[in-house]
């Protein structure tokens, strides 16, 4: 197999790339919380972020984290023009505005659930849902991914524990016509050992589709049958995730213990059956960078997933408080540069660009600054 890797491979940084990426990776303190839409504490996923719009780019920045209250960077409070300046001991370093709070959220269901239980607005076009607020392994500390919160927002009565189809097909509806949302994304805690999601994800995208118009996708682990690929597929859900998380077995057995026991090879199988349904770049998996892989593992492993068509979006840790790893640093923006900067020039070569997904993480790159790294087609 041809390397796809150019460590050597160096240049100077955007002024939006180096902001974006600072950012990301010691937070953002901000003089007025209120501003924009509201920020994001708990949950699945990353979280304890706010959406901020940096020269049209939206990215989620950690807000709520222990090192973004002591972050160099502060955002003034809003000026006339819908603007804040973002200072860094200090000195002005750019300009920055936030999404508005979404039309949908001051709407209910009929059983007087509030719409921003059953999903939410992620970056600046985006819904996304928990379908399943559990998992099998979140109960055991010794089994669950030491960075997850799925269980925070269910606790702080800021969501419910199972979404169901109707439930999303009304929301989604309503958030495109009212807020022009562009895609969704469906994740799940893990129900079982057997499909891990996959009945769950098919039933509530045939719903939303069955409503609106709205590209999806779906996120799960492997299941054990790979036709549940084609059933997702036919279910409407147009892009698939599948999260590798950690990429090295000593660190995912550490990190994540019960995810573990699905092994790497196994996600490869399932990544190229997946990728013989959904399509060369369709697929995608998220990394979690600073967990304890070096940079030359992980872009190892991006070679390899980009070699079989899947999208690999590498994204800074952000610890979450209340969770294991909650006092475990984020990567420094020094590691982040310097895994972005090959792996976009890998992607590139190999013809994979976010812009090209249908719907998810990757298309939406507000958790990461990887999209900023990949080149344009001339």
């Amino acid at each position: 197999m041809q390397t796809l890797l150019k460590p050597e491979l160096k240049f100077e940084l955007k002024p939006d790339q180096q902001l974006i990426t600072e950012l990301q990776s010691v937070g953002l303190r901000l003089t007025d919380p209120g501003e924009g839409a509201a920020s994001r504490r708990g949950g699945a996923g990353p979280s304890d972020h706010k959406a901020v719009t940096v020269n049209g780019h939206t990215v989620m920045i950690p807000v709520h984290t222990a090192s973004s209250w002591s972050s160099p960077y502060v955002a003034t409070p809003l000026g006339p023009d819908g603007n804040s300046t973002v200072t860094r001991n200090g000195f002005p370093v750019g300009v920055i505005s936030f999404p508005r709070q979404p039309r949908f959220y001051k709407m209910q269901t009929m059983e007087g659930v509030p719409y921003s239980h059953i999903a939410t607005l992620h970056g600046a076009d985006v819904l996304a849902t928990t379908i399943l607020q559990s998992c099998i392994r979140y109960e055991s500390r010794r089994k669950s991914c030491q960075f997850c919160a799925i269980g925070q927002s269910l606790a702080a009565k800021r969501t419910v524990l199972r979404k169901t189809p109707e439930q999303l097909a009304e929301v989604a509806r309503a958030a495109v016509l009212l807020d022009g949302i562009k895609h969704m994304v469906m994740t799940t805690g893990t129900p079982n050992a057997t499909d891990r999601g996959a009945a769950i994800l098919c039933e509530s995208a045939f719903a939303v589709k069955s409503a609106v118009d709205l590209p999806i996708q779906g996120q799960c682990e492997p299941p054990n049958d790979d036709m549940w690929f084609r059933r997702m597929k036919d279910a409407g859900i147009d892009a698939l995730g599948m999260h590798l998380e950690a990429v090295t077995p000593a660190v995912r057995a550490r990190i994540m213990p019960g995810k573990a026991d699905v092994p790497v090879e196994r996600y490869f199988d399932a990544f190229e059956k997946a990728v013989d349904v959904f399509g060369r770049g369709q697929v995608s998996t998220y990394i979690l960078a600073g967990l304890g892989d070096t940079p030359e593992a992980i872009l190892q492993t991006c070679e390899k997933l980009i070699a079989v068509g899947v999208y690999p979006f590498v994204v800074p840790f952000v610890p979450i408080a209340g969770t294991p790893l909650e006092d475990h640093p984020s990567p420094t923006s020094a590691f982040m540069r310097d895994l972005l900067q090959p792996l976009g020039a890998m992607l590139s070569d190999a013809g994979l660009r976010s812009e090209e997904i249908k719907a998810g993480c990757g298309r939406c790159g507000a958790c990461s600054s990887l999209s900023t790294f990949e080149r344009k087609p001339s």
